[in-house]
């Protein structure tokens, strides 16, 4: 009997080292986006055909910060005065590295990019943005972006628009219904899309 409870002790005991408590939720919460932007609910459809039509081609997951008074981009190294800077690699989000699924071959720039997944890096600047597309996958932060793993180097646009967005904000749409996609993605005033074409 000594002998059981003995280990049954012991047992307990290794259980509670492997148990895994929940940890605090992040302040900012993880989204997806999905071209089709339905994708997620194609198991609603009501055909086969609707379900087709609704499989997903790319996904974006990223994490949602929120400005709460402040400004996203600073030149300083102070981080008083914005949350990323002007001229250094930013993880477009909070947390994990922001992750692109294709699930398709497509053009990025110019460069085919096989289907698979990669972390999308940005080096902001006030009028345009460097996208890196990254073979470095699970990062954290903007730490974690390696120069000599960056697959795609494209530069596109920033717009500036009259309504603000509390929270980034990552859309995939097609503006011509075609196999190109672009990757909008907004926060504050600026906008900026990264064309896609799937193969």
């Amino acid at each position: 009997m000594k002998k059981i409870l003995l280990l049954l002790a012991i047992a307990l005991i290794s259980s509670n080292l492997y148990a895994q408590d929940f940890v605090d939720p992040d302040k900012s919460p993880m989204d997806a986006a999905f071209f089709p932007s339905q994708a997620a609910k194609r198991q609603f459809a009501k055909t086969e055909e609707q379900k087709m039509a609704l499989e997903p081609q790319i996904r974006v997951l990223y994490s949602r910060p929120s400005l709460n008074g402040r400004s996203i981009f600073r030149t300083s190294d102070n981080r008083k005065d914005g949350i990323t800077k002007l001229g250094e690699s930013w993880r477009v989000g909070a947390n994990e590295s922001t992750e692109l699924l294709l699930l398709k071959d497509a053009m990025i720039g110019g460069k085919l990019i096989k289907a698979g997944r990669y972390s999308i890096v940005i080096t902001p600047s006030e009028n345009e943005w460097t996208v890196h597309i990254n073979s470095e996958n699970d990062g954290w932060g903007n730490y974690s972006h390696k120069p000599e793993l960056d697959l795609i180097t494209v530069t596109i646009p920033v717009t500036k628009d009259s309504k603000s967005l509390e929270q980034l904000s990552i859309a995939l749409y097609s503006p011509k219904n075609d196999n190109t996609v672009h990757l909008k993605i907004g926060w504050g005033t600026y906008r900026a899309e990264l064309p896609i074409v799937l193969q």
